[in-house]
């Protein structure tokens, strides 16, 4: 089968269950922001930090996928189960720094300009979803497992059952019902939390279960952590994870900077970033796809076809969201009136609209050519990029621009439009860069590379 057929097959479930998963954060804002401004903005602030702490972490957890296909493509089973058992040490050793985190947030919640109400809220939010984080780097795991091997549907149904449960349960826990009072954003936690649960119990069963885990002996031998495999994996997934920590936080940390502007302009900001989540769902699905068939092909020993593997995976990321970009613009205005009744809210949430049509493209490119990277190894350089781009441009760029540094900034670009149009414009240079390694890997170190070593 053609690289670009087995990617788009792998992809497209992978964006079924990657839709799924980001349906718990559209549930979460569409509920939050009919229960009152004050929730929504409380979810705004508490997903911003969870989602800077989860992603970072899950960037981490995820060079299993990389490694698990290279012992999958070379034929190795297992070798596939023993990098997920130090994968799953990985996961629990890395849950506890970040679960205290959740549960002190005050150091980040005084960088903020929300009110004492906002406040306590976005701490009960914080720290019920402190108790799902282990649950969930621990599915992580079992994703990066099938995944690697390109058997996403197992996943996919696992996400669709999580979303089936979480949508009336959210329902029933924010706006009350019975003997429970309405919780607003807590329950939108206290939802996630018992989904997050149920998910990795049903994991475990299939895992225990299926016949197509038994050739990885996955609970057969189980070894305790081996510092030769969790240098491997934090090799890879130490320049991951940072990359995926600047690259989220640049994108979230603008909801604490935008807060200074008020519960309105953070509240629209709120239904944009949210949106542009759910965008990029598609390009990440097909970046996930990219990596493991490029990872598979070098563990058998097809450096070239890795590389063009790649190549086709990223072009069909760019081209796809040009036209979801363009689509989401034609239809802004009944979506952003699908997220809030408030008119102010609305006006602002239009007003960010403007950026998401190209700024899909640059997205596109930057995440599928840094999966393509990553499985070739090379991760410390797209990591050096990212904190150049999405920090010393994104975040301060957008300080600039949106608290009109030195008063000759345009109005137009002042409040929240500054940190967006800065961020446009970070993402667009990452994507460059990324783009020029890839394609220096292309024209040097393919012409070079010799066939994986079999272990």
């Amino acid at each position: 089968m053609a690289a670009w057929r087995s990617i788009a097959r792998d992809a497209s479930s992978i964006l079924i269950g990657q839709l799924a998963t980001i349906g718990f954060g559209v549930a979460d804002t569409l509920m939050a922001g009919r229960a009152s401004s004050e929730d929504l903005a409380a979810l705004s602030v508490g997903a911003a930090f969870y989602i800077s702490i989860f992603i970072g972490l899950t960037g981490v957890v995820q060079a299993l996928i990389p490694v698990v296909g290279q012992h999958h493509g070379s034929g190795h089973p297992r070798l596939v189960g023993r990098a997920f058992q130090q994968g799953v040490w990985l996961a629990l050793g890395l849950a506890v720094p970040a679960m205290l985190l959740m549960f002190f947030p005050d150091a980040l919640l005084a960088l903020t300009d929300i009110t004492p109400e906002v406040a306590q809220r976005t701490r009960e939010y914080l720290f019920w979803l402190g108790w799902g984080l282990p649950l969930a780097l621990l599915l992580r795991c079992y994703s990066a497992l099938n995944q690697g091997m390109s058997r996403p549907l197992l996943v996919t149904m696992l996400q669709l059952g999580g979303l089936a449960l979480k949508l009336p349960l959210n329902a029933w826990l924010v706006f009350g019902g019975g003997a429970v009072p309405a919780l607003g954003v807590k329950g939108c936690a206290l939802a996630t939390l018992l989904v997050l649960a149920l998910q990795l119990l049903v994991a475990w069963v299939m895992l225990w279960r299926l016949p197509i885990y038994a050739p990885f002996r996955l609970w057969h031998d189980w070894e305790g952590p081996r510092w030769s495999d969790q240098k491997e994996l934090l090799r890879l997934g130490l320049p991951a994870g940072a990359s995926y920590f600047v690259e989220v936080t640049a994108f979230t940390l603008m909801a604490v900077f935008i807060s200074h502007f008020g519960t309105t302009a953070l509240a629209g900001h709120q239904i944009v970033a949210n949106l542009a989540s759910v965008a990029y769902m598609l390009p990440l699905s097909i970046a996930v796809a990219t990596g493991a068939q490029v990872a598979q092909l070098r563990g058998a020993g097809n450096a070239q076809g890795a590389w063009h593997a790649g190549s086709q995976g990223i072009g069909m990321a760019v081209g796809l969201s040009v036209g979801l970009g363009l689509g989401l613009f034609v239809l802004r205005g009944p979506i952003v009136s699908a997220y809030s009744l408030d008119p102010a809210v609305r006006t602002i949430a239009l007003q960010l609209f403007v950026f998401i049509a190209i700024y899909q493209i640059f997205d596109a490119a930057q995440v599928t050519t840094a999966f393509a990277l990553r499985s070739f190894r090379i991760a410390v350089a797209p990591a050096v990029a990212y904190v150049v781009s999405l920090w010393g441009i994104g975040l301060a760029g957008g300080w600039v621009l949106g608290f009109n540094f030195g008063g000759h900034i345009p109005r137009a670009l002042h409040g929240a439009s500054g940190f967006w149009a800065a961020n446009l414009a970070a993402l667009a240079l990452v994507a460059t860069l990324l783009l020029l390694m890839y394609r220096r890997l292309g024209r040097g170190f393919m012409q070079t590379a010799q066939p994986l070593a079999r272990p």
